[in-house]
């Protein structure tokens, strides 16, 4: 079907489905202090615009909107027509507390009552 439409028709396909990948994405990376938003993700990696984003590699934190999701090592694995593709080689999920080096014996209390 693609082969009959006319290269601007196809042009426009194209940027409406970059468009909606765009409105839609809620999470994001970021490298240093630079942020780029993730248009895909997947349990195995997550996929980025080709145009806006430079090539990424190492490690990298993902965020969904101001919350920290995880610290991950990447490779960039394919390009994908407009989104480059990477996967993780690690992928730790990232905590809000320090991760204890000791077991507690004794039930954490929630509150008092008077």
């Amino acid at each position: 079907m693609n082969d009959f439409l006319p290269k601007d028709v196809m042009e426009g396909l194209r940027n409406a489905k970059m468009r909606g990948l765009k409105k839609r994405a809620t999470r994001s990376v970021q490298v240093g202090d630079e942020i780029y938003t993730i248009l895909d993700f997947s349990p195995t990696g997550f996929a980025v615009d080709v145009e806006t984003t430079p090539h990424l590699r190492g490690l990298i934190d993902i965020y969904e909107g101001s919350r920290h999701l995880c610290q991950a090592l990447i490779i960039a694995s394919e390009q994908d027509g407009d989104l480059m593709r990477y996967e993780f080689k690690r992928n730790t999920a990232a905590a809000d507390r320090a991760a204890l080096d000791f077991e507690e014996t004794t039930p954490e209390v929630s509150g008092y009552l008077t």
